[in-house]
């Protein structure tokens, strides 16, 4: 069983790796993980794709989550109303006379050719894992030389007021 768990945390060194510590110690294999900046600063917001056995050992690994020193807030928003987005670049080879095939099927998924060089192109998509994957399928028979794919980001739709949540943890760098 797969969630999708956000981790609000201070933005300093060694809190990624002390996240995934835990998680590795604890045997959960995560898929994705994704990190930046908030809208807070000194805050950063990590959205982690894990794989989970029952929902007794996701609450034992929230609980200990929410200990670590560094973590404010864990939520795991697989089963909530959320907007999720991967970004993927794909090498795919190609020839001139391909070129205008290879456009064709990129173009319904708003996907956009970013580089090209004489023996291939670079395809940039953003959007759901699943759109992604059905781009790549397409693709594989031309050729993929090469992808690369940042991972999941994610959040609650709609207005959930958190920046009040973490006045009190403001940083001076």
């Amino acid at each position: 069983m797969k969630r999708i768990i956000t981790l609000t945390v201070q933005d300093r060194s060694g809190v990624l790796n002390r996240v995934t510590g835990l998680l590795q110690r604890r045997q959960f294999n995560i898929e994705s993980i994704s990190v930046g900046p908030t809208e807070t600063e000194g805050v950063s917001k990590m959205t982690l794709v894990v794989e989970v056995g029952d929902g007794q050992r996701l609450e034992q690994v929230t609980k200990q989550l929410n200990k670590q020193i560094d973590v404010l807030k864990v939520s795991d928003i697989t089963d909530k109303a959320i907007v999720v987005r991967e970004l993927a670049l794909i090498k795919v080879a190609s020839s001139s006379q391909l070129r205008t095939e290879i456009h064709g099927i990129i173009d319904p998924f708003r996907a956009d050719i970013i580089d090209v060089s004489k023996d291939s192109l670079a395809v940039q998509i953003t959007g759901r894992p699943e759109k992604i994957d059905a781009l790549i399928e397409l693709l594989r028979p031309f050729g993929i030389k090469e992808i690369a794919r940042t991972g999941l980001t994610a959040f609650l739709r709609g207005y959930q007021p958190q920046v009040n949540e973490f006045a009190a943890y403001s940083l001076s760098k």
